[in-house]
């Protein structure tokens, strides 16, 4: 009989490993997109927290971040699988609550990852607009529906790669690993050499409340969804962990490793950003580009060829994050049908051998992907609340499987065996990290200003709930009966 933690226990989609050390790492690397998520998505956290906020949140959020990914290594070590969470909570969950807990974080987890997809395809949309606008300003270009047609058009694109060039992507997260790499220090010595850089006061002690909150700090905290998303996805790897060998091993050094490598170049970055941006803020976040880091490249070089090469090079490397985050929602979706957690499991857990990939859970990303894009035809803020949704139903995810076995150390109960062991300092961080993601997790759900209009608010929660109603709903009307609990399998072997 296989523990749980034994890799050759675990079948896989494709019937081959292939992904390496390198490749997984790289994998993870290019999904968080931490440095670039850092200039993409900076809008709200100098909003909501002003040049010192954005920086002081974005380390402290490394930190715990640091925390969190240590306690899901070792639950990675345990139990390699492509469920993650939904499968650790059912190894761990007290045995009365491990299938409704379980059923309920699988749904969660797969929320987060499937509504990440289209804010990828946004900040490429939102790219590809600010391109145009810096080299014509005078197009007419920047209306919602505009928009929303770029983000179809990528969603399209990315989707038909994981299809059709499935079998190149360890390859070409390796290439991009490097591309990764290169353009950060393109980026650093663009705005080191050539911007006039503000001064350090007004970099770490300036703070914004944009939204006029009742404190600073809580104007920091609702500005956190911009760190948190350049950091949230740190399970990607586990869902890819059926197709990587010696996955109990390999598995939890990728997932530090891309952490510490991307959260250093993510410091880096975003401390440059907010030198290079100095005393002319208001002007970066109120462009007519629609997006503030195509702004400041074009005031930092003063050249339009400049800022379109720096703006493709980083619209690159979205664009594989996007294929990644992809990837890891597609298989989410075919491991949680495999337990038969979702209404027509059976179709969605096939695996097409022409393609050895889960076709049908990627149509259905696909999907409720172009459902969720088509909020932005109506809001201005769509963005905003698809972000906040992707990670508080992530977070979710984290607190109950992170939770359930400081739980088991609480009790004193033994733990699977793992290659990948926090020893003693497992309860100190275990809680540190719960503690950083309750915080994380409410602030998720509030809007950027204290007193929003109704097309203002934060959606997410109404998004939120529409996934508990579905999930509840199918539990009760026979998916109880079906889904089986992937622990429950192993205990009784």
């Amino acid at each position: 009989m296989h523990s749980p933690s034994d890799p050759q226990q675990n079948t896989n989609i494709t019937g081959q490993r292939e992904f390496r050390f390198i490749s997984i790492v790289g994998f993870i690397c290019i999904l968080q997109s931490t440095w670039e998520g850092a200039l993409l998505s900076n809008d709200q956290s100098l909003y909501n927290g002003g040049l010192a906020g954005t920086v002081w949140t974005f380390i402290i959020t490394w930190l715990f971040t640091l925390c969190m990914i240590a306690s899901m290594a070792e639950l990675a070590s345990m139990a390699p699988t492509a469920g993650g969470q939904y499968h650790w909570v059912s190894e761990f969950a007290p045995p009365s609550l491990e299938k409704p807990l379980s059923y309920i974080v699988g749904w969660s987890s797969w929320l987060g990852w499937v509504s990440g997809i289209p804010s990828c395809a946004q900040f490429l949309a939102y790219q590809v607009e600010g391109l145009v606008l810096i080299n014509n300003p005078d197009a007419n270009l920047g209306e919602l529906w505009q928009v929303g047609l770029l983000l179809f058009a990528f969603l399209f694109v990315t989707f038909g790669f994981n299809i059709f060039l499935s079998h190149k992507l360890p390859l070409a997260e390796g290439i991009i690993l490097v591309l990764h790499v290169l353009a950060f220090f393109a980026y650093l010595i663009v705005f080191w050499v050539m911007a006039d850089v503000g001064s350090a006061k007004t970099v770490f002690t300036e703070f914004s409340n944009g939204g006029g909150w009742s404190s600073q700090g809580v104007s920091c905290l609702v500005g956190l969804v911009t760190p948190i998303w350049c950091f949230i996805g740190p399970d990607a790897g586990a869902h890819m962990s059926e197709e990587l060998r010696d996955a109990s091993r390999v598995l939890p050094k990728a997932m530090m490793w891309a952490t510490v490598i991307n959260g250093a170049l993510g410091c880096v970055m975003i401390i440059s950003f907010c030198f290079a941006a100095g005393d002319n803020l208001d002007g970066i976040l109120n462009t007519g580009t629609g997006i503030p880091i195509v702004q400041l490249l074009y005031n930092v070089t003063g050249s339009k060829a400049g800022t379109s090469v720096m703006t493709v090079i980083l619209l690159v490397l979205q664009y594989f994050s996007a294929i990644t985050t992809i990837a890891s929602s597609s298989r989410q979706t075919w491991a949680f049908a495999r337990d038969r957690g979702f209404p027509f499991s059976e179709w969605l857990s096939r695996v097409d051998p022409r393609w050895d990939v889960p076709v049908n859970s990627l149509l259905l990303c696909l999907a409720v992907s172009l459902i969720l894009g088509a909020i932005n035809f109506g809001s201005e803020v769509a963005l905003d609340a698809i972000m906040s949704v992707s990670n508080s139903a992530l977070l979710f995810s984290y607190i109950v499987c992170i939770g359930c076995v400081r739980l088991k150390r609480w009790r004193g109960q033994p733990l699977l065996p793992r290659r990948f062991d926090l020893g003693r300092w497992g309860a100190p961080l275990n809680d540190a990290a719960l503690a950083f993601l309750v915080v994380a997790f409410i602030f998720s759900f509030f809007p950027e200003d204290v007193n929003p209009d109704a097309p203002d608010m934060n959606w997410a929660i109404v998004i939120w709930g529409a996934m508990w109603v579905m999930a509840g709903g199918y539990y009760y009307f026979g998916g109880s009966k079906k889904y089986v609990s992937p622990g429950s399998l192993v205990k009784n072997m």
